[in-house]
């Protein structure tokens, strides 16, 4: 199975939309996404992805069928703890956790109060859980770190999605810390990502990513800065 995962167009995120500016990208991602083999369409529930994913859903005539697991996550200090530093922004604190901590301590990321005390990691393991369940449905079984294909599929489908559930869905996958992914793997609006889920060593999958971040379709239109807001 290969999953093209694409993040939602310029976002007007008061009114949970695209801008203008959003839309002209999502049309450009749907024209970038034509070609290929679709069979499915799947987004987030929230505004700003389903608008993004319309214009690809329109040209290959499929419906968007929701993901609720894959909402955007959120952040904050969890109550009755002692106070997250920034407001408990994942980003800000996956930086100052990798610069803070040796690389023998990362794999301990959940245990650290920038995160074991953020509410953030409560997002972190609805998605994660979700997303397991979801490759299920393709016969994707999660063992261990990889997974086990219960049977052939080899389909590709879309999903759009958000920064920050994005950036557990890849932590996850890949077996990645999720302060690593937050500070190494930026994307863009309107990226393309594509995961291929190919069997080997006979029926054990190993999950691979094939393209990280494409944002050459959209040219004139890309959009430089970087949304991490909620």
């Amino acid at each position: 199975m290969r999953l093209i995962f694409i993040r939602h167009g310029d976002p007007d995120y008061k009114n949970d939309c695209l801008t203008p500016l959003g839309r002209t990208q999502a049309e450009h991602t749907a024209q970038r996404l034509q070609e290929e083999p679709i069979r499915r369409i799947f987004a987030s529930p929230m505004g700003r992805t389903r608008e993004t994913a319309s214009f690809t859903a329109a040209l290959h005539g499929l419906a968007i069928e929701p993901l609720d697991f894959m909402h955007e996550i959120d952040w904050g200090t969890v109550p009755g703890a002692e106070t997250v530093p920034f407001g408990g922004h994942p980003w800000t604190l996956g930086f100052r956790f990798l610069t803070e901590s040796s690389a023998e301590a990362a794999p301990e990321w959940r245990e650290h109060p920038y995160f074991r005390d953020n509410i953030c990691l409560g997002y972190y393991d609805r998605v994660a859980a979700g997303f397991d369940a979801f490759l299920e449905e393709f016969g994707l079984i999660r063992k261990g770190m990889l997974y086990e294909a219960k049977k052939p599929c080899e389909d590709t489908i879309a999903l759009f999605a958000h920064g920050g559930s994005g950036a557990v869905m890849f932590a996850h996958v890949l077996g990645l810390s999720f302060p690593f992914v937050l500070t190494t793997m930026p994307y863009g609006v309107c990226s393309v990502s594509v995961i291929d889920f190919a069997p080997q060593h006979g029926r054990l999958v190993i999950p691979r990513l094939e393209l990280f971040n494409d944002m050459t379709h959209l040219g004139e239109v890309r959009e430089e800065r970087l949304h991490f807001d909620k």
